[in-house]
């Protein structure tokens, strides 16, 4: 039977030349880079230089890269380091706690975690709204900021509906704050591990101050992750021990993992262009070819959307069961966030775009990559029409496209 992996947000195959240069720190150069002896200096020089070389491709300097086990990990330390190391600067005043910003589409690995500091009273969070694309408002951020505001967080690009942010239109924005109010607060941290190898990921242009990387979703190892650290920065750790990772993440580094990042980094970063061109037309093809299907909506954003991705709602179905039928043809697509595929709810990303519940319910997200050719998206385009017939025929559900907004 053909397959053809439509799933790439969710994770990606490793790199052939990505594996090769991590295969060495396996069993070879295994040694730890804490030691102190020939074997371990070796294993710390391969680390440095990996960081250099990420660095090199955020702009960025090599002592602000800290190493974790993946996003989740990264964007929780953005979260509660900041958090909990700016906890004084709200003590002796007239606030009472930190203030925090963020939007309605981002991933949960962003939302539960302040959504948990928020219910335990730790923070206030303003949680901003998006339109009918997905996008937020700068100017809603800007009314939103206040003198306690220690932590705005914004996704680069979503990863469900592939709308991206206008990262560097908010860092002008709180830059243009700090100044006028005197103050290095709040500090600005992206999620930007869906735009990793398909959009600019300069820290100087973009104006954060943290950024979230992972491997998985650039065709490198998973396991590993990044937070970027800008100079200067106020962050309390969230795991203790031998200090490592200038003591923000302690544990012994996971050499494979940080060569697998690097390379993949480097790899991705330097075919974007050529990639992204080959993937918006396949990209595009497919959203065309979809819409052509009666009662139908592209979610997100029309142009400013990644590359690669393509959701979609169908009127009238499960995007569950379409999830399965589509399987056993061997097209492999999801309903939303992998993160999330254990719940039977709708994306709340979706949602928030203001498409109801049940309309909500028939969504599906193809995400495109490197194996990705346009004799599959033909094969796509020729296999879903048949299901979602069938799938509608068996459906008690008949809404109407006011459901769409």
């Amino acid at each position: 039977m053909r397959q053809v992996y439509l799933d790439h947000a969710a994770t990606t195959p490793i790199h052939p030349e990505v594996l090769e240069r991590m295969q060495p720190f396996f069993s070879e150069k295994f040694a730890n880079p804490s030691s102190f002896h020939t074997p371990g200096l070796e294993a710390k020089k391969a680390v440095d230089e990996a960081r250099k070389s990420i660095a090199s491709s955020l702009n960025a300097h090599a002592d602000e890269m800290v190493f974790c086990s993946g996003g989740t990990e990264s964007d929780n330390l953005a979260i509660f380091g900041v958090i909990r190391a700016q906890q004084h600067a709200v003590r002796g005043t007239q606030y009472e706690i930190p203030h925090v910003i963020t939007s309605s589409v981002e991933h949960h690995a962003v939302l539960e975690p302040l959504q948990y500091l928020a219910k335990t009273k730790a923070i206030d969070l303003t949680v901003l709204p998006v339109d009918k694309f997905g996008k937020i408002a700068v100017s809603d951020l800007e009314e939103a900021l206040r003198p306690e505001t220690v932590l705005v967080s914004v996704m680069y690009a979503n990863n469900e509906i592939g709308t991206i942010q206008p990262i560097a239109d908010i860092g002008r924005a709180l830059l243009k704050w700090r100044k006028t109010n005197a103050t290095q607060l709040p500090y600005f941290h992206s999620d930007a591990c869906q735009a990793a190898g398909a959009l600019d990921l300069d820290v100087e242009k973009l104006h954060v101050d943290l950024l979230t990387l992972n491997g998985s979703k650039i065709y490198g190892p998973k396991g590993i992750g990044l937070l970027f650290v800008r100079r200067g920065m106020k962050l309390a750790p969230q795991i203790r021990g031998g200090g490592q990772e200038r003591g923000l993440r302690s544990g012994t580094e996971n050499v494979p993992g940080i060569i697998g990042l690097a390379a993949a980094l480097e790899l991705a970063q330097a075919g974007k262009d050529k990639e992204n061109a080959r993937l918006i037309r396949l990209r595009d093809d497919l959203i065309n070819g979809l819409l052509t299907i009666g009662k139908t909506r592209l979610n997100g954003h029309p142009t400013e959307r990644l590359p690669n991705n393509v959701n979609v709602s169908f009127m009238d179905i499960e995007g569950e069961a379409a999830v399965l039928y589509l399987d056993a043809k061997g097209i492999y697509c999801s309903t939303g966030s992998a993160c999330a595929s254990s719940s039977l709810d709708p994306s709340h990303v979706i949602l928030a775009t203001g498409v109801s519940y049940e309309a909500a319910h028939g969504s599906l997200r193809f995400t495109l990559g490197h194996s990705t050719r346009p004799s599959d998206i033909g094969y796509v385009l020729k296999t879903i029409p048949d299901i979602v017939k069938k799938l509608r025929q068996m459906s008690p559900v008949n809404l109407d496209m006011r459901h769409f907004a």
